[in-house]
């Protein structure tokens, strides 16, 4: 077990200054270097700092050797640390705590960490790499029909609603939710999409029990954070967030989306991660007073909140009823901007991007008196969250 000087390296020493989004869209004509260096350009400018200023960057490993690009084009100064964690929607808040640690250790000043992506291509989409061979675990599922990764997700439900008896309208007031909240949020992909509890029960199956409005949009786009240290995050003109806790986990046998292996396969990695980020922590869940809960699948939300110690075992389908995760009137209100369901899906950096717009006071569906927030990446995959406070 880590000493308690370990856990507490990190605690309030770093901060969110700066933030950045391009456009939403699918089909846009920029490409993703072109969207990568707008974000981060737009992230500086938030912040107030030279772009030379840079001297560290953290990127998902999807964004394949783009370092050199990016740092030439915004032109950023020499860096001298520079790192990429893997598995797609488990990496957002993985490179925004990497990048915190980076700078608490004296690696880098002021680093940038980002993801730029264009999803709406269809050559992206796995049934289109037909004549690939399939490795690792996907050749002992994508060969038998469970082709995409809301099949895997589908399998997982069915077994959440067998176990524990989570219905439809559990998932149904996830969605809900997060479109209300888009709605509120003109630079939401749903902002003028209006969603009813009708509508969803009556749409079309996309991989059973798993309906159209269970999962996530296909978006274009890219997002970027500036992180550097508490102490000059004092001195800028932005309200900064500071990285209160910062963990990434794994459980025992595990397999990415299915869990064949686990034991329990309905206790995912968000068990590991919320073990650690707690024991980093000098809050608990009770503090919590927003989250941005990874949701490329509505289950994946009942299934976090269980795991980050919202609610126990079995619970998280009925934690959804009666408003809960609405604003502004829920008792822990969820996705804010619409999450990767209703907002965009950028591989859920989206979502660190709303939980320091919490912080600052300036979400289009803003809780009252947000000094704590969680963001979670994804379940299913290797993941990681974070914790962002107003105070250092």
């Amino acid at each position: 077990m880590a000493s308690p000087q370990a856990a507490k390296s990190i605690r309030g020493s770093t901060a969110i200054v700066g933030i950045g989004q391009t456009a939403f869209g699918k089909g846009l004509v920029d490409t993703e270097l072109s969207l990568a260096c707008q974000a981060v350009s737009l992230a500086l400018d938030d912040a107030g700092i030279a772009p030379a200023e840079i001297d560290g960057l953290a990127s998902f490993t999807l964004e394949h050797d783009r370092e050199v690009d990016l740092a030439r084009n915004v032109g950023l100064g020499d860096i001298t640390w520079f790192s990429q964690v893997g598995y797609g929607g488990g990496a957002a808040c993985g490179v925004v705590g990497q990048a915190a640690m980076a700078v608490a250790t004296g690696q880098a000043n002021v680093v940038v960490a980002w993801r730029a992506r264009k999803r709406a291509d269809p050559a992206s989409r796995p049934w289109a790499q037909v004549g690939g061979r399939l490795a690792g675990n996907h050749q002992w599922t994508r060969p038998f029909g469970l082709l995409r990764p809301v099949d895997e997700i589908a399998m997982l439900t069915r077994r959440y609603m067998h176990e524990f008896g989570a219905t439809r309208d559990h998932l149904a007031n996830v969605a809900l939710a997060f479109r209300k909240h888009a709605n509120a949020n003109p630079n939401a992909a749903m902002h003028d999409k209006i969603l009813t509890r009708d509508q969803y029960l009556a749409a079309r199956w996309i991989s059973e029990p798993l309906c159209l409005f269970d999962n996530c949009l296909e978006t274009d786009g890219a997002l970027a954070v500036v992180i550097t240290s508490a102490e000059r995050a004092r001195d800028l003109a932005t309200t900064p967030a500071y990285i209160h806790a910062f963990a990434q986990g794994i459980p025992p046998q595990h397999q990415t989306m299915t869990n064949y292996f686990n034991e329990d396969p309905l206790r995912g990695p968000a068990w590991a991660c919320a073990s650690r980020l707690w024991r980093n922590a000098e809050v608990t869940p009770a503090d919590v007073k927003v989250a941005q809960l990874y949701d490329a699948f509505s289950p994946l939300i009942p299934l976090s909140l269980e795991g980050y110690g919202f609610c126990e075992r079995g619970e998280g389908g009925p934690f959804t009823d009666n408003g809960n995760l609405e604003w502004p009137d829920g008792g822990l209100p969820t996705n804010t901007a619409g999450g990767g369901m209703s907002e965009a899906y950028v591989h859920g950096f989206n979502l660190v991007i709303e939980g320091v717009r919490q912080i600052r006071g300036t979400s289009t569906s803003q809780v009252d008196g947000a000094d704590v927030s969680l963001v979670t990446s994804g379940e299913g995959v290797p993941t990681s969250a974070l914790l962002l406070t107003v105070d250092a």
